[in-house]
């Protein structure tokens, strides 16, 4: 009996320890929301405000259901804004007609920035460097859209339009739309996607020969390309920290950087394009070089796929993060109409998360797309919910930004509630999280479970029954995330 016991009690350690494992104190999780062709946001072109209002704060709500403390939002999709820019027109995907404002008239970049840090969201700016029209026959766009004042760098290419890579002014006009923005709103982050130059056309070759005529200097065509878009990245890597040093960079390739069998730093996979031969982006010179903060390769196979398996490219990329953060781009659409195979169930999402927080610590991952979370029947919110992300996370810091956490709060109890003040000499934005233990534990900051508020107020009010034989400790969080020491123990 004593022994069935000792069996019953190992067991049940190992599953609180395990559960606990799962959810570490530090990671990223976001979630895409896309608006090229109302993927995810608007629902559809020409919503009054109101509705494009409620329509994103429902989905943040569902993020922040399901842990997420980061959204990356697609706010210039085809050389157009979905904020307001005197530099490209408004985009139809929001208004209906391309460079048409909202009616009635709101900025829907200001809007949304609130709404994140509301909930202690990241609010990621993501944009598309060089497309500019998604039907190459159609172009309903005003006088002051860049097909329209600078026809010479436009290239038509598998039935889409994008700016020529290889044209240093195209370079320099995206990198000065984007500073704008840095600028401009209180974003935390630029994001990129994995269109530099366009996936390729089987028997068709990119048509920019007349820039590599007049730039490439007899170079090596294919090393000419990687070399623009290695000038981008650089060059706006420099601009976006020169704005304001605490934005973060990151971007997020297709998942496959070379293959084994062209290179034998790549990956033992056998992708029909890469990064590195086919879209002229070494990403990996870009993590080595530190011009990028985080990088998300878009990994949207199951972990047994024949091609790119999960298996292989989750461990590959987090052994070749140098030092910077990497964080998993996960296939969350693959299971809106999956009825068979991996992607029927939760099973393979989930054990997705499980090699990501057992194998890479201080990672993270973000899913495509969050509209999704209202078109899968599997109980995908219910796993995240009840297990995966029952506890809240902080996003993982950068020290290479800036290593400085603030001071330690002062905090004192008052008529059921804490009070509490924080030097800021910087008078940046501060958050703060909340601990609560047993009167009989130990004071651990790593165990999130402990986490009873992330918040930006400077009280918080005790819940009726929570205020006896128990501690509470505050600390304060800086814009990256950098955590102070604790404030004095408040005993209950």
């Amino acid at each position: 009996m004593m022994k069935q016991f000792s069996f019953l009690l190992a067991g049940i350690v190992f599953l609180c320890t395990s559960v606990f494992a799962q959810s570490p104190k530090r990671e990223f999780r976001g979630a895409w929301i896309a608006t090229v062709a109302n993927i995810d946001w608007p629902t559809k072109p020409g919503l009054p405000a109101i509705e494009q209002q409620q329509q994103f704060i429902h989905q943040l709500d569902v993020l922040q259901s399901v842990g997420c403390n980061a959204v990356i939002v697609q706010i210039r999709p085809v050389g157009d804004a979905l904020y307001a820019s005197k530099k490209e027109p408004w985009s139809h995907y929001l208004t209906g007609r391309q460079g048409e404002p909202p009616f009635p008239y709101y900025d829907p970049l200001v809007f949304m920035i609130d709404e994140a840090h509301k909930r202690n969201m990241e609010f990621h700016a993501w944009f598309n460097p060089y497309r500019v029209l998604m039907d190459s026959k159609k172009n309903p766009n005003p006088k002051n859209h860049v097909t329209r004042t600078h026809p010479g760098w436009i290239l038509s290419y598998g039935g889409k339009s994008y700016m020529d890579p290889g044209i240093p002014e195209a370079r320099d006009y995206v990198i000065d739309i984007i500073t704008d923005v840095v600028r401009r709103y209180d974003i935390d982050a630029v994001h990129m996607d994995d269109y530099f130059y366009p996936y390729k056309v089987p028997g068709k070759d990119f048509p920019d020969g007349k820039s590599y005529a007049k730039y490439g200097k007899g170079t090596d065509k294919e090393e000419w390309r990687r070399e623009n878009v290695s000038r981008l990245v650089s060059l706006l890597s420099t601009s976006i920290k020169h704005e304001k040093a605490w934005v973060k960079f990151g971007i997020s390739p297709f998942g496959i950087w070379r293959n084994k069998s062209k290179d034998p730093e790549g990956s033992d996979t056998k992708g029909g394009q890469t990064n590195y031969d086919d879209l002229y982006a070494d990403v990996l010179m870009w993590l080595e070089k530190g011009w990028v903060d985080y990088m998300m390769p878009q990994l949207y196979w199951e972990h047994n796929h024949k091609a790119a398996p999960f298996s292989v490219l989750q461990p590959w990329w987090y052994e070749h993060c140098y030092k910077r953060h990497v964080y998993y781009g996960l296939g969350l659409y693959r299971m809106t109409n999956a009825k068979s195979g991996p992607w029927a169930s939760a099973k393979e999402l989930m054990w997705q998360l499980r090699d990501i927080r057992g194998k890479c610590p201080n990672s993270g991952y973000s899913f495509y797309s969050s509209s999704c979370f209202d078109k899968i029947k599997a109980p995908v919110k219910d796993s995240l919910q009840n297990d995966y992300a029952r506890y809240p996370a902080l996003v993982p810091a950068m020290p290479w930004i800036d290593d400085e956490a603030p001071a330690a709060p002062a905090v004192k109890h008052v008529s059921g509630k804490l009070e509490w003040h924080t030097a800021n000499p910087k008078k940046e934005p501060l958050r703060y999280v909340v601990y609560r233990f047993d009167s009989e534990e130990n004071i651990d900051l790593e165990r999130n479970d402990h986490i009873v508020s992330i918040q930006q107020g400077e009280h918080y009010k005790i819940p009726a029954g929570k205020g006896r034989n128990c501690v509470y400790v505050v600390t304060a969080l800086d814009r990256l995330w950098n955590e102070s020491e604790q404030s004095n123990v408040i005993k209950m």
